[in-house]
């Protein structure tokens, strides 16, 4: 069980009755209605839970459930005059490796304690915490009495880390050899693998899901063909290598390696270079476009406005993305997707697969360099011993699915993120199983967050809120904390944002926009992925206007987006105080009028009113899409140890990597993270397989 540093307490109101926290999916979930004075907004509706334990119950059987990590966990309590007597819990759609088996470790411990809140089990914190929250509600029925749910919160001291599994030499049944080593098949492993076998070498790719994952939309980088073709025509868009340098190792606040940003800089361009011949010569794609001289394109993504406009933005955008897309010919094929291009050019390479395999921990010989590692078969469970000659290059992704790693490491971004499914793949096993043969881990947190997640007007944002997606968030509209007050530039990066919703009350705030939001989304004149309208040189946004409004009707239908014909039905709605809020409508329309926001800054081309009726609102709070803090490697990929030396046999990109970001994500340079991982995939794999 993982030690505590403080016994610091959260209490949470819970309604009585096995619905409501169904209903809510979160714990602790209580309508509220927030103070209209002061910015604490800390009194809400409702009693003070009381703890569960020495209490009476009404003698019977009572149910509950609540939203774990993967399903609907449900508890099922028993109870005489004086104690609970029986505790059934039902985890069976939980993940079987993680959530799926701590039900009787849970109910023996809630059995013995009398009481739902005892301690959790490590690594299943979110399917722990959704079982108390349950039986809270089956003691509250049990007993007439709401009552309190206490969550111990997890130190940097936590035992998240673990140790290595010792795996008897009996029980590894395979052994595997080859050269050049790929754990993980995501963004960095498809292009780490298919560099690696160019160069000649033997490769060997293990992933555990059943199929690798696909590339992101938006790829960063600098001097690339296609950029360079661009900048012919619009000068405007040449980047100066030392100016984006500086500016990324700014937003890093200097936590970062100035010297990997460089290798980005410097090979990126090259290595989109690369991947466009690759799509352009792809006898896949040429099969199916037959009347279509141009099978398949890569997009350079323009930007209005850099350096010559009259109304610059709050920050500067650098034009660095570029986004692979099918011709209209090509995409008339469902099967044909970028995965099965990547896919046959590393079938006529001889890429070597293992599907459904997981990472158990590398293997190191006596003077500790790392010669290969042990798997495990995901089918039949037996291990698999796999040797590299060459190297090992983990491309395993970062740790946003773990709980007790984000706890310990950065539990900031559990309160302002709203939980929405991104699958629990991303689970910290490659930057432990690092850890454990000896790497360093960065000194300080990074994350990448989009403010495009949202829960309903009863809820706040905190990992246990399980939401909606909501890609409208980015949008620089009004936005209010909840007690209908403007407190920050709603335009800029998009953790600029959530970290100023950090400082508001319950770590969550509410978009308002009108009638005529389509018009100004498009005068907005985003960069990267919220982008809703095509580029200037007419690349596709990744999603459209028309497509993200449908998603917001449908968010309309289930109660999350609130639609009114006022301002004062649109408050009310939204559960924040009216006179609050009208007054800062007003106030903000009176800024839009003027064309200059005496209050906080904003651009001018960004400064739209609310006044136009049906006026719309959400409450909005972090969607987390990985971790950017890993471990420590050096110009070349390889892993660095405590003291700052390589480890030797042992390479690594992605979001298991660090040294490129800190404390936020510099979204302004499009596609960076991808571009990052990609090259640096590249980066390595011709070094590994030169060996």
């Amino acid at each position: 069980m993982a030690n505590k540093i403080s016994r610091r307490t959260f209490v949470k109101g819970l309604a009585a009755g096995a619905a409501s926290v169904a209903a809510l999916g979160v714990l602790g979930s209580v309508e509220m209605k927030y103070s209209a004075e002061g910015s604490d907004a800390g009194s809400g509706a409702g009693t003070i839970p009381v703890p569960a334990g020495n209490m009476s119950y009404t003698p019977g059987t009572y149910s509950a459930s609540a939203k774990g990590i993967a399903s609907d966990v449900t508890v099922t309590m028993t109870f005489d005059e004086t104690s609970i007597t029986d505790v059934q819990i039902d985890v069976s759609g939980e993940t079987p490796d993680i959530g799926g088996k701590i039900g009787d470790e849970m109910s023996q411990k809630i059995l013995a304690a009398q009481s739902c809140n005892v301690d959790g089990v490590s690594g299943a914190t979110v399917t722990a915490d959704a079982i108390k929250a349950a039986a809270a509600d089956c003691i509250s029925q049990a007993s007439g009495q709401t009552v309190a749910v206490e969550e111990a919160q997890e130190s940097a001291s936590s035992d998240w880390l673990g140790t290595a599994p010792e795996i008897a030499e009996a029980d590894i049944t395979e052994t595997v050899d080859t050269e050049v080593l790929v754990v993980g098949c995501g963004t960095g492993g498809w292009i780490t693998a298919m560099t690696a076998a160019e160069e000649g070498a033997k490769v060997l790719v293990v992933e555990k899901r059943e199929t690798a994952t696909g590339i992101r939309e938006d790829i960063g980088a600098i001097n690339s063909k296609l950029q360079q073709e661009a900048i012919q025509e619009k000068p405007e868009l040449a980047i100066d290598k030392m100016e984006a340098m500086q500016e990324l190792v700014r937003y890093g606040a200097g936590y970062v390696d100035s010297d990997l940003i460089r290798v980005w800089i410097n090979e990126s361009g090259e290595m989109v270079d690369w991947l466009t011949d690759l799509l352009e010569k792809s006898s896949l794609f040429l099969k199916t476009a037959d009347n279509e001289k141009e099978h398949a394109k890569m997009w350079f993504k323009e930007l209005n406005g850099i350096g010559n406009t009259a109304d610059p933005g709050r920050d500067k955008a650098y034009a660095t993305g570029h986004s692979p897309h099918k011709t209209e010919a090509a995409a008339k094929d469902d099967v044909i997707t970028l995965n099965s291009t990547f896919q046959q050019h590393c079938d006529e390479l001889g890429v070597e697969w293992k599907l459904s395999t997981s990472l158990v921990k590398l293997e190191q010989d006596e003077n500790g360099k790392v010669t290969g590692i042990i798997a495990q078969d995901g089918n039949d469970e037996h291990y698999i011993r796999i040797n590299a000659s060459k190297g090992v290059i983990i491309c395993a992704g970062g740790y946003a699915c773990n709980t007790e790693m984000m706890q310990a490491l950065q539990p900031q971004t559990l309160e302002m993120k709203i939980n929405y499914s991104l699958g629990s793949t991303c689970d910290g096993s490659g930057i432990k199983a690092m850890m454990w043969a000896g790497a360093g881990l960065d000194p300080t947190h990074a994350s990448m967050m989009f403010n495009r997640c949202c829960c309903l007007p009863t809820e706040t944002a905190g990992y246990k809120t399980n939401g909606k997606w909501f890609w409208f968030g980015e949008q620089p509209f009004l936005k209010v904390n909840l007690n209908g007050k403007r407190f920050c530039n709603e335009s800029g990066p998009y953790e600029f944002m959530l970290h100023s919703m950090e400082m508001q009350p319950y770590h969550t705030y509410c978009d308002i926009f009108d009638a005529n939001n389509k018009q100004y989304a498009e005068q907005f004149d985003e960069v990267g992925c919220c982008r809703l309208f095509p580029f200037p040189n007419g690349a596709a946004s990744n999603m459209g206007y028309d497509y993200v409004w449908s998603k917001n009707e449908e968010l309309i239908e289930a109660g999350y987006l609130q639609k009114a014909n006022t301002l004062e039905e649109l408050a009310e709605k939204l559960n924040i105080p009216v006179d609050n809020f009208v007054a800062t409508v007003n106030r903000y329309n009176e800024l839009c009028a003027a064309g200059v926001d005496e209050d906080y800054g904003k651009e001018r081309h960004r400064l739209t009113p609310v006044d136009t009726a049906p006026f719309y609102g959400i409450r909005t709070g972090a969607w987390h899409l990985t971790t950017l803090n890993g471990c420590r490697i050096n110009t070349d990929m390889q892993v660095l140890d405590t003291n700052g030396e390589p480890i030797e046999g042992l390479y690594a990109t992605g979001d298991c990597t660090g040294g490129m970001f800190a404390t936020t994500y510099p979204n302004l340079f499009t596609g960076l993270a991808c571009g990052r991982t990609m090259t640096f995939g590249r980066h390595a794999a011709k070094l590994v397989a030169a060996k």
